[in-house]
Order: structure tokens, then C-alpha cells, then sequence
């Protein structure tokens, strides 16, 4: 099977990351509270302009990138699923965010840094592709057949087409059909991944 794996919210728990940054950045800034904690965009989870928001991000992002450590077990699970003969592929939109006209990291900086946290990490993979926010095509084009992702528009998307494991997120909670599999852990993953080869 060839398995598409997201970063952000799936390999990280940018939901916790955010919420605890956030707060402190926009408490210490604008006596801020969080708002709405089940919401997707920062911007909507501090009920803020997203000009705003900018500047918490070109505070830190670039942090986030280099010192988030991986969910617990996700190097280990991914290592077991290419031993069993599975093809791993990370499909990422960090090339899309953050990079257009530069504002906080270059895609050529946040590409080296993604590559060198991976490889920290010992995330293996076959190929990375850094994609386009809506990751359908990406998919597609890559002969994805099991994609494992948080964000909720590319969930719903998605599996359209293609079975979609859903990393459990507040902001992914809507997310429901029959090719949508929510899990919990990374393990969890790798369970529900040895369920659907049986059904096959």
C-alpha cells in the first residue's frame, strides 16, 4: 500500500502546540484568551485579524519546526508499516504556507529544515512532496492509496476519492463518512491499517 503521511497534526500535535503558545503569546500581548479551542486557524482560535496572527507566527513558527518533537511512537509505527512491505510517503503543505513572498521562512528554508527534522527524528519515508494546501491532486498524481491527515478541508476532501485515516483534533470532529477512519494514537494507526488489509 502506498500510505500518504501529513506533518502538521499528524507526525505533531500542532493542536496542543497552539494552544499553549498561543495563549501565552496572546495573553503576554494583547491580554487575549483563547476563544473558540476547536477551531482550525489560530486566527479563529483567539478571535483575531489574521494580520495579527502573522505576528505570532513569524515569532513562532520557525521554533515550531525545529523543536516540535514527534507523537509519541509515530518513527516507530512507520518503521514497522515499511518492514511489512508498505511504500511511506509525507505529504506536506509547509511549502505552501508561510513561504509566499517569504514572510516568515523561505521554501527553500522551510524545505531544509522539514528534511533535517525528519531525519532527527528518524521518520524513514519512500519520497516527500510538498504540496499544495488541498492535497486531492498531490494524492492523485502519486498514486496514494491511504492518506493519514488532520486538516478537515483536506479530510472531507479527500475522501471523496480515497480512504483517509483522521488523526482525532476538536477542529476535525465534523469529519464523517465511510472512507473517513478517525484515530487516536499511532498505534491506533497501525491497528486500523492491519483492519483494512483484512476487509481487502
Amino acid at each position: 500500500m502506498r500510505i500518504g503521511i501529513d506533518i502538521d497534526g499528524v507526525l505533531t500535535d500542532i493542536e496542543k502546540w497552539i494552544l499553549d503558545y498561543g495563549s501565552r503569546f496572546y495573553y503576554q500581548t494583547l491580554n487575549k484568551q483563547i476563544i473558540n479551542p476547536e477551531a482550525y486557524d489560530s486566527a479563529d482560535i483567539f478571535d483575531v485579524d489574521y494580520k495579527v496572527d502573522l505576528l505570532f507566527w513569524q515569532k513562532y513558527f520557525k521554533k515550531y519546526t525545529i523543536t516540535i518533537e514527534p507523537r509519541l511512537f509515530a518513527s516507530e509505527v512507520i518503521q514497522k508499516l515499511k518492514e511489512e512491505g508498505h511504500e511511506i510517503y509525507i505529504v506536506t503543505a509547509r511549502g505552501n504556507f508561510f513561504t509566499e513572498g517569504e514572510e516568515i521562512l523561505s521554501f527553500e528554508e522551510n524545505k531544509k529544515i522539514t528534511l533535517e527534522w525528519l531525519n532527527k527524528h528518524h521518520i524513514i519515508y519512500d519520497d516527500i512532496f510538498f504540496s499544495k494546501a488541498e492535497k486531492l491532486n498531490t494524492c492523485l498524481e502519486n498514486k496514494i492509496d491511504l492518506m493519514i491527515e488532520d486538516n478537515p478541508k483536506n479530510i472531507n476532501k479527500l475522501s471523496e476519492q480515497l480512504p483517509v485515516i483522521c488523526v482525532n483534533a476538536g477542529y476535525n470532529k465534523e469529519c464523517h463518512n465511510k472512507n473517513i477512519t478517525r484515530c487516536y494514537s499511532w498505534y491506533d494507526i497501525y491497528a486500523k491499517i492491519h483492519n483494512m488489509q483484512k476487509k481487502d
